[in-house]
C-alpha cells in the first residue's frame, strides 16, 4: 500500500489516510498499541502510540517509550505549530513526536533545555527527519528506523533506568475536580475584558479543559468575538430568541443546555451562552424579580459535571448583570490597562466586592476570591516597559492592595487582527473571528495567553 498526499484534503483525511491506514501499520503498530484523541496530563493529543500494548489490568504507561503524532490541515504551515508541539513533548515527557499535515512530515526528538525550568523550552527540539508527502513512500524505511515499533523499544532501552520514574496513569478513574466559575470584571470599559475572556477560554480548552463562556454584557462583544453572529440583517437575528436573558429571567425554564451554543472560534471548541442588545431594555423588568441574583447560580449546578471552567464576561458597570456575575462566581479576574481612570475604578471594584460578599454570606456562599489584576492592553514600547510599567504595576499592590498576576498581555497586532478575521466565500467576506492561539499560534500574544491559563489554573487549584 502506498500513500498519496493529494488524497488528503483536510485534517480528518490526514489522520485517517496517512496515520491510521498507512503510517501506523507500516511502522508495525497494532490497533491495541495506539490511542486517538487521548488526554494525558491535561493535554489533548491526536495520537499516542506505545511501543508495547497495554494489558487489560495495567494502569501505568511509560511515556518515554511512547510516540505522539499531531496532525494539521494540509494548508497549515507546520512552522506555526512547532512551539506548541515542543511544549507537548516536554510537558508529558515523550521523547519522539511526528508533526504532519500530509504534505510535510517531520520527526522531532525532545532534548533537555536550560529554559525548561522557566517554562520557555528554547531550542529544545531536535529535527531528526523531514520529507515531503510525495517522498513518504520512498523514505518509509528511514522513518521506521527512527520511530518504528522495534526501533522505539531499542532507542528507549538506553533510558530504561530513568524511565521508571517517568510513568503516567492511563484509563484509571480519577476524582472529578469541581467546576470552577470565574468572573472577568472591571467597571472601567476598554481595558481588554472581552479579549481576555475569549482568548483565556481558548487557552484553557487547549489544555484539555471543558469550558463554558457566559456573556452577560448587553454589548455582546464576547458573542461577536466567538463568531456566533452569523446573520447580516436584524430580521434574521436568532440570538434574540435564545440568549442569557432567558436563563436568568426564567427560573423554571430555559436550562443552560437549551441556550448554549458551540463555537469553533478556537480548537477544541467551547460552549457559549450568548448575550443580546435587548438585555439593556430588559434590565428594569428583571430587577423586579426577587430571585434574579441567584438564578444563574442555581442553573449552573445542573451542568457542574459537564464543565471544568466557567468564564463570565461582565458589563463595565455596577449594574444588575455585573452583580449576577459576581454573585455566581467563585473567583474574580480583573483586567486593567493600568491607566489612571482604570486605577481609580479599582476603588469601585473593591467596594462592589464587599457588597457582593455580604450577599454571598447570606446565602452561605464563600466570599469572592480575587485571582488578581491582569495587566492588559499594555504598550510594547521599550522605554515604557522599562521605566513606566514597573511603576504602574507597583501601584496595584502598594496603593490598591490587590494581588497582581505575573502574566502581562501586551497590545500586539495579532491580538487586534484575530477578532476581525474574515472568510472569503466567493466575493463575499464572512466574519470568522479566531482566538489568537488559533489565528497566530506561534505569536507572542499566543504565548502570553498560554501563560495566563497556566497561572489561572494554578491560582484556582486546578491541575
Amino acid at each position: 500500500m502506498s500513500f498519496n498526499h493529494h488524497y488528503c484534503r483536510n485534517e480528518a483525511e490526514v489522520r485517517s489516510k496517512l496515520v491510521v491506514h498507512y503510517l501506523l501499520p507500516k511502522l508495525g503498530y497494532s490497533p491495541n498499541s495506539w490511542y486517538e484523541e487521548v488526554t494525558i496530563r491535561n493535554i489533548r493529543l491526536d495520537f499516542l502510540i506505545l511501543s508495547k500494548p497495554i494489558v487489560s489490568n495495567q494502569t501505568k504507561i511509560n511515556l518515554t517509550r511512547s510516540l505522539i503524532i499531531e496532525t494539521k490541515h494540509p494548508k497549515e504551515n507546520l512552522d506555526n505549530h512547532v512551539r506548541k508541539f515542543n511544549i507537548y513533548l516536554h510537558s508529558i515527557s515523550v521523547k519522539y513526536g511526528v508533526l504532519t499535515n500530509g504534505k510535510d512530515l517531520r520527526i522531532y526528538q525532545r532534548v533537555s533545555s536550560p529554559g525548561l525550568s522557566r517554562g520557555l523550552f528554547p531550542n529544545s527540539l531536535k529535527l531528526l527527519f523531514r520529507c515531503s508527502g510525495n517522498d513518504i513512500d520512498n523514505n518509509i524505511a528511514n522513518i521506521k528506523a527512527l520511530i518504528g515499533k522495534d526501533s522505539l523499544r531499542k532507542n528507549n532501552r538506553k533510558t530504561s533506568k530513568v524511565a521508571t520514574s517517568n510513568t503516567s496513569t492511563i484509563n484509571k478513574p480519577q476524582a472529578k475536580q469541581s467546576m470552577k466559575t470565574i468572573a472577568v470584571y472591571h467597571n472601567k470599559g476598554g481595558v481588554g475584558k472581552t479579549t481576555t475572556v475569549v482568548n483565556l477560554a481558548a487557552a484553557l480548552s487547549k489544555k484539555g479543559k471543558k469550558v463554558l463562556v457566559i456573556d452577560l454584557d448587553s454589548q455582546a462583544n464576547t458573542t461577536f468575538a466567538t463568531g456566533l453572529v452569523k446573520f447580516d440583517d436584524e430580521f434574521d437575528d436568532y440570538i434574540e430568541k435564545a440568549n442569557v436573558s432567558h436563563i436568568i429571567g426564567f427560573s423554571e425554564s430555559y436550562p443552560i443546555k437549551d441556550i448554549k451554543r458551540t463555537s469553533d472560534f478556537c480548537s477544541p471548541t467551547v460552549d457559549i451562552i450568548p448575550a443580546h442588545i435587548s438585555l439593556m431594555e430588559k434590565e428594569n423588568r428583571l430587577n423586579q424579580l426577587a430571585s434574579i441574583n441567584f438564578i444563574l447560580l442555581e442553573k449552573l449546578k445542573e451542568v457542574k459535571d459537564q464543565y471544568d471552567i466557567v468564564l463570565i464576561d461582565t458589563p463595565p458597570s455596577l449594574n444588575l448583570y455585573a452583580r449576577i456575575a459576581l454573585i455566581t462566581a467563585e473567583y474574580l479576574l480583573i483586567p486593567s490597562d493600568l491607566k489612571p481612570f482604570a486605577n481609580q475604578g479599582l476603588v469601585n471594584v473593591k467596594n462592589f466586592i464587599k457588597d457582593i460578599n455580604a450577599t454571598k454570606k447570606v446565602i452561605n456562599q464563600k466570599p469572592l476570591e480575587i485571582i488578581g489584576v491582569l495587566p492588559c492592553k499594555i504598550s510594547t514600547h521599550a522605554k515604557f516597559v522599562q521605566h513606566t510599567l514597573p511603576k504602574q504595576l507597583s501601584k496595584i499592590t502598594n496603593k490598591y492592595s490587590l494581588p497582581l498576576l505575573s502574566t502581562t498581555i501586551f497590545q500586539r497586532e495579532d491580538l487586534a487582527k484575530c477578532s476581525d478575521a474574515v472568510q472569503l466565500v466567493g466575493e463575499i467576506e464572512i466574519p470568522d473571528p479566531r482566538s489568537v492561539l488559533d489565528y497566530s499560534p506561534n505569536s507572542k500574544s499566543s504565548q502570553e495567553f498560554e501563560n495566563l491559563a497556566t497561572e489561572v489554573l494554578k491560582k484556582i487549584g486546578v491541575a
